[in-house]
């Protein structure tokens, strides 16, 4: 075939782009194979996240215990008085909430000790479920 022969073809034109094209991309592939750069894991399989906490553990959080909730409208909450009940979305016996500064972090059951009301922790909710629960 002679060079104008392969200039005319369309085909042929079409495919030695192609040929082109993907030999760039081999190319590319290649040289960044060269570049790629890994992660230093530990043992487990896990990222060595060596964070220094330090510059965090006194910073003051907001922690509250939560039994339970309830809507209420303002006319109902204007004639509570001493002694009304309002229940709540929860059963006796259910674990209440653990919040920290308005994040659920825990569940836990209340407990009296030396006449003062404490929370034993029965559940502590994995950082990967606190994300879950955001969204």
């Amino acid at each position: 075939m002679s060079e104008e022969e392969k200039t005319t073809d369309p085909n042929e034109a079409l495919a030695d782009e192609w040929s082109d094209a993907l030999e760039g991309q081999a190319e590319g592939e290649a040289d960044a194979a060269k570049t790629a750069e890994f992660e230093v894991l530990k043992e487990d399989g896990s990222k060595d996240d060596s964070v220094n906490l330090d510059a965090i553990l006194d910073v003051p959080v907001v922690i509250s215990m939560e039994i339970g909730r309830t809507k209420i409208n303002i006319r109902n909450l204007l004639q509570l008085n001493q002694g009304s009940v309002v229940e709540l979305d929860r059963l006796a016996g259910e674990p209440m909430d653990v919040l920290v500064n308005g994040t659920l972090i825990a569940q836990g059951e209340v407990v009296v000790v030396n006449e003062k009301f404490g929370l034993r922790l029965t559940d502590i909710i994995s950082p990967s479920e606190r994300v879950k629960r955001l969204s």
